[in-house]
């Protein structure tokens, strides 16, 4: 209960603010912020909860005000909620194509104006060509920022290659987890019921939870058997462990700059490294200059980035981010990519990903690198749908993979694959 109020008020922080100036008459600078986050808390219950009694929500968040040291605001807290109606929340558990004009609204209200305005300015590379809706825009604007107020699902990667996944579905319903097969990745399971934390399935590594969109970056790694991979912004280690299960025998540099995320790697990632796999961690930053002697024939660097994509699994980003960012992680992905590529051998292959829907972030820094590193070409679309055919719907006409929520219920992913020419 306390992470579906939690991630519920951050998905339509917006909305609620909308909803506690209306019912108030007042801006919101002009209210203490502790009151203001009882309010979110109590209208997100009353409006998308229909489980909690009004009287238990008003009750608690008075309460909840006396406890913050905001007595003299109780009186006003208890008028403001009593206000509300139960049940008027619009949007939330909604089908995009069934949302009315108040649903719409709520959902516009749900994202900073300064990044829906982004969107409805969207390149028209934003999407696969096949997806059928036109990009850019209002509508896809409001595609995107419905998508980010949904509950997300949860998806499993089935860890290793020789596992009856058949079989593996039925073990996992025995423990009242129903799955469904991903529309792309050849090992996902989308869960549509159950707890998948009670399984022992996810007890014993054979499967880890991993979005479908992060797994179809490290199918377009393509790592062979004996290779030697480099991962550059690792932790906490989940595509690595991906990797070295493709991979099979041969060796994985996995690097991160963080030390506490180099530590939770270090606690998961050897259920799911073959004996057979060289396996070492490295403490660095991918944006300055690597200390290694040898190159690596796969390369792959998922950058850091400012999530766009990932906003219903992780709403926060929406209150954080500033539009300032998006040109200020650009530059350190640039960086990022053009010290990378020394590394990659002759006829090698880098993937570079992010979970932003920034076409600066993207393409933007592609295009820049590879106009200042003329050794190194772009995998064109031809080639990738012929090695990766159920990828195909995914790639847009340049070549690049791209994953967007509101289409395809997953992470909103950017992926371009990079080869040095032999």
């Amino acid at each position: 209960m306390a992470t579906e109020i939690v991630m519920g008020v951050l998905r339509w922080r917006g909305e609620l603010d909308f909803r506690i100036a209306e019912a108030s008459g007042k801006p919101l600078e002009r209210l203490d912020p502790e009151v203001v986050t009882i309010l979110r808390l109590g209208i997100y219950q009353l409006q998308f909860l229909s489980r909690i009694p009004k009287a238990a929500v008003v009750n608690e968040a008075v309460e909840m005000t006396k406890a913050a040291r905001k007595r003299s605001a109780a009186g006003f807290v208890n008028a403001l909620l009593r206000k509300i109606s139960p049940g008027s929340g619009a949007g939330l558990g909604v089908r995009f194509e069934d949302l009315d004009q108040a649903g719409q609204a709520s959902v516009r209200r749900a994202m900073p104006a300064w990044l829906l305005k982004r969107w409805e300015e969207l390149d028209p590379r934003v999407m696969p060509a096949e997806a059928g809706i036109h990009s850019g825009g209002e509508d896809v604007a409001l595609r995107l920022a419905w998508a980010s107020t949904q509950i997300p699902p949860t998806v499993l990667r089935v860890v290793k290659s020789g596992e009856d996944i058949s079989q593996l579905r039925e073990e996992l319903a025995s423990d009242g987890v129903k799955t469904t097969p991903g529309q792309f990745a050849a090992r996902a399971l989308v869960v549509t019921s159950g707890n998948v934390q009670v399984s022992a399935a996810l007890r014993q590594g054979r499967v880890a939870i991993q979005d479908e969109a992060s797994q179809l970056v490290v199918e377009l790694l393509m790592p062979q058997e004996g290779q030697r991979v480099l991962d550059l912004c690792a932790a906490p280690g989940v595509k690595a462990g991906q990797i070295a299960q493709i991979l099979g025998r041969g060796s994985l540099v996995a690097c991160d700059r963080s030390a506490s995320r180099l530590r939770t790697m270090a606690r998961l990632l050897p259920q799911w490294v073959p004996n057979e796999v060289q396996c070492l961690a490295v403490r660095l930053d991918a944006a300055q200059a690597l200390p290694f002697s040898c190159r690596f024939e796969r390369i792959l660097l998922d950058a850091p980035c400012s999530g766009t994509g990932t906003m219903a699994r992780n709403p926060e980003i929406k209150w954080r981010l500033r539009e300032a960012d998006v040109e200020r992680l650009a530059e350190a992905q640039a960086k990022m990519l053009k010290g990378a590529l020394g590394y990659l051998d002759s006829g090698g292959r880098l993937v570079y990903a992010t979970c932003s829907l920034e076409c600066e972030e993207n393409e933007g820094v592609v295009e820049r690198v590879l106009r200042e590193s003329l050794e190194y070409q772009l995998v064109l679309r031809a080639v990738l749908e012929s090695a990766c055919p159920a990828l195909s719907p995914l790639f847009d006409s340049h070549g690049y993979l791209r994953t967007r929520p509101d289409l395809h219920n997953m992470d909103g992913f950017f992926a371009a694959v990079i080869e040095r020419k032999s």
